[in-house]
């Protein structure tokens, strides 16, 4: 007999797939309007972490004016609900022969270079734009990718997000006890996405990131060293309507800038400082509830390692 957690799980599979149903039948220019009703319930009646996304703008942005930080978590909210939007549509709307009806490219020539090599490639990306679509559309332009994910905790859930992301030769390997399938593509010269942005910890390495100390993983610097791996920073930012992105390259270090850079703090430095620029660009587009500052290292390590 299936436990109480496996029925829970099943039956929030059950309403995701439901709402997935409804955002498919929906003209994605509605899906706009909604999104605004959506921002407004989950930021101002329910401040789903309301309290940490105003920190996080609050020392991203010191100059900003109350107003506008409240403007731009509206805008963020309204971001997130299109981004779901659009991975329910994309699969129907973008194909090989109509992707250029929807997606921008720019600078995109030097990351065919490199994929066209037989050398390893480390592209990295934040939560911001729809990194979801933009590795579709990527598999869909015949370049398929090994994307590092996190596995969810509803096994259902996972294997549908999991399915939209491989319909166009897109590989997921999980972020827990995925290190040797890691190895094993950049050793045979494949290449790599990964999340850049996310906190890792009192032991990560520790970077300055929108004027604060934030913990970022090691392994992106270890492995572009390790294996001689030029270094891409990507954005798939929205442009004026849904499902319509601009696709670049904000960033490139090649193998031999890498091995200049020489040390795990020093790549992982440059790639952060990055995406920061990106995400300043279109601060809406950015994922602000993220606890992506917290740091629990005692006084006195955080004074040393800052230092």
């Amino acid at each position: 007999m299936p436990g109480k957690q496996q029925v829970l799980d099943y039956l929030v599979y059950l309403l995701v797939r439901v709402l997935i149903c409804i955002a498919q039948a929906l003209r994605i220019e509605t899906g706009r309007r909604i999104a605004c009703w959506f921002a407004w319930l989950l930021g101002d009646v329910l401040r789903v972490r309301r309290d940490v996304a105003e920190e996080n703008l609050r020392h991203a942005f010191p100059e900003w004016s109350d107003q506008r930080r409240t403007m731009v978590l509206k805008r963020m909210w309204e971001h997130l609900f299109l981004l779901v939007l659009e991975v329910a549509h994309a699969p129907r709307k973008i194909h090989e022969t109509n992707w250029r009806r929807f997606v921008r490219l720019k600078n995109q020539d030097q990351l065919v270079r490199l994929l066209l090599t037989d050398d390893p490639t480390l592209i990295v990306t934040a939560h911001f734009g729809n990194f979801e679509v933009a590795g579709y559309v990527l598999g869909l332009l015949g370049f398929p990718t090994y994307t590092v994910a996190r596995t969810l905790d509803n096994p259902h859930l996972d294997r549908f997000l999991n399915r939209f992301r491989g319909q166009t030769g897109q590989f997921i390997i999980p972020k827990n006890g995925g290190y040797d399938q890691i190895v094993e593509v950049l050793g045979r010269g494949g290449a790599m996405t990964l999340l850049a942005d996310q906190y890792a910890g009192p032991k990560g390495c520790w970077v300055e990131f929108f004027g604060r100390q934030a913990s970022a993983h090691k392994a992106i610097a270890l492995l572009a060293l390790e294996h001689h791996a030029p270094v891409v920073v990507t954005s798939s930012r929205r442009l004026d309507r849904p499902l319509h992105l601009e696709m670049a390259i904000t960033a490139l270090a090649d193998a031999q800038e890498v091995r200049k850079m020489g040390s795990v703090g020093d790549v992982t430095q440059w790639y952060t400082s990055r995406l920061e620029a990106m995400i300043r660009e279109a601060p809406e587009q950015y994922w602000w509830i993220h606890r992506r500052w917290k740091d629990t290292r005692k006084p006195s390590k955080r004074r040393k390692q800052a230092a």
